[in-house]
């Protein structure tokens, strides 16, 4: 089979064609395209660092967020223990019927300092000291154990037990307390 002039010449021109096709597809279409993708897997590996560090800020975020929510709550319950007044009005009394209760008759409470609190801006610690003349020691201890465990904004600083030489089946001891209390 014999091909004529003309049929050679749209032979030609075909695949002249057909590679200016190819030519179009690989310069005009892909070659963008991949400039393209490379620099916007330039622009993700650059913003990696920024997303992670933006992802750390807002686990942050959720956490103080839900660290808010139990402060909070944990706040309420501290002005619901806490009575209304002056603490050296309540205090000293409170402390005195404590140990009445627990057989504990006599002690002296004095105000020793007053400091605010460092991780709560509203609320101060008062420290005590409390004198007690005279004690047994195994029913003080004891009183002493509950008054810890029933009084949670208390908290016992030192505890100071000497022996009386007149009387040795009777001490005498001295609490020093911080009282968490409001400003």
């Amino acid at each position: 089979m014999k091909l004529g002039k003309d049929e050679i010449s749209r032979l030609f021109l075909g695949g002249l064609l057909v590679i200016g096709v190819i030519y179009c597809y690989f310069a005009l279409l892909l070659g963008p395209l991949q400039s393209k993708q490379e620099t916007a897997e330039k622009t993700i590996k650059e913003l990696e660092p920024k997303l992670a560090a933006a992802t750390s800020v807002m686990l942050k975020y959720n956490a103080a967020k839900l660290n808010k929510e139990a402060v909070d709550t944990s706040l309420s319950r501290i002005n619901v223990m806490i009575p209304s007044g002056s603490p050296v009005a309540w205090f000293p009394p409170r402390v005195t019927e404590f140990f009445k209760t627990h057989s504990v008759d006599k002690a002296s409470i004095r105000l020793v300092s007053e400091v605010p609190d460092k991780a709560l801006p509203d609320y101060q610690r008062m420290s005590w000291n409390v004198d007690f003349p005279k004690i047994d020691f195994i029913p003080f201890v004891i009183a002493l154990a509950e008054f810890e465990n029933e009084e949670p904004l208390v908290e016992i600083i030192n505890v100071v037990i000497e022996g009386n030489r007149d009387n040795v089946e009777t001490q005498r001891a001295v609490l020093t307390l911080n009282n968490l209390v409001k400003k």
